[in-house]
């Protein structure tokens, strides 16, 4: 099938507004993972399962304002999404308590740990939720389009999330550079030793921190109902690629993250509307390969701290 030059300008443009929603989820997954893994040395293979568990608390939300509280159908979002946060900040520090603590400094511990957590939110989910994809009813302004032109419609609800991402970064900007917590946890990350000889709380800051990322990932997946049906399994698809974005981009550095889930997303998007969704993933795997041969430590590696 041929296409004309107009065509093709506004299949891109659309299918990169397409990619927005999809690079937001991996940036808000990926700002998680610049606190758990670039800043904490944690490999936390259980990541995703809390934007599952985000999801599911947007969609159990919305039944529960649908069912009781209809009135509510419209905003509820509003109340949601901080309902995210909270539930998955409140299970990421007890994980952190229970688990985490005891396994800083050794990272293939970690790493089993963390995936067989995964598994075990991943069961949880089904015993107590359900096996079956659920969804949440949306309100009707986040189901609308926003016409650019007679040939591009660009969805509301991805320049919703955009905005949403953007104030997230720029919040988590503020608290590691201006607030007293985030300058504790870079000084915990640089130097737990002495940092814990000045006085410092260095278990409360890793555990504040590392339930502040897991918080992140949960209103990722408030959002990640707008785009997709939830499942127990539905994070799988998100979490190698989310650990790509923050490898590309460069450990360390927000601007190589969002770079990076630009990049992968918007290619993601418009190569999937082109050819197989598999064979769309061979090309972007060999992209990054290739990025990775030429910046062995990231896009950004100049920034990260050595």
């Amino acid at each position: 099938m041929e296409y004309s030059i107009e065509e093709i300008i506004s299949i891109v443009v659309m299918q990169s507004f397409s990619g927005v929603s999809l690079m937001c989820i991996y940036a808000l997954m990926g700002l998680g993972l610049y606190i758990i893994f670039g800043q904490m040395g944690v490999i936390n293979m259980a990541h995703a399962e809390f934007l599952v568990l985000g999801s599911y608390t947007m969609c159990l939300f919305s039944q529960l304002v649908t069912e009781h509280m209809p009135f509510l159908t419209n905003y509820y979002v509003v109340l949601a999404i901080p309902l995210s946060f909270g539930i998955a900040f409140g299970v990421g520090y007890l994980v952190e308590w229970s688990l985490i603590s005891r396994l800083y400094k050794r990272p293939l511990d970690t790493l089993l740990a963390t995936w067989g957590l995964s598994l075990i939110m991943q069961q949880s989910f089904r015993t107590f939720i359900g096996a079956r994809e659920t969804s949440a009813t949306l309100p009707e302004w986040l189901l609308g389009s926003w016409s650019a032109t007679d040939t591009i419609d660009i969805p509301v609800s991805g320049l919703v999330l955009l905005g949403l991402t953007i104030l997230l970064t720029l919040g988590l900007i503020f608290y590691t550079k201006k607030t007293r917590m985030g300058l504790r946890m870079q000084a915990t990350t640089q130097n737990r030793e002495m940092t814990g000889a000045l006085g410092i709380n260095t278990k409360m800051t890793d555990r504040f921190s590392f339930a502040i990322a897991c918080g992140i990932s949960g209103i990722a997946g408030a959002f990640f109902t707008t785009m997709a049906s939830t499942s127990p399994s539905a994070g799988e698809n998100y979490i190698v690629d989310s650990f790509l974005v923050l490898v590309v981009g460069g450990l360390g550095s927000l601007a190589g993250l969002f770079v990076s889930a630009g990049f992968l997303a918007l290619l993601s998007s418009i190569l999937e509307f082109f050819m197989t969704g598999s064979i769309a993933k061979v090309i972007l795997y060999v992209i990054i390969f290739i990025t990775l041969m030429k910046f062995t430590k990231g896009i950004f590696y100049s920034k990260v701290r050595s």
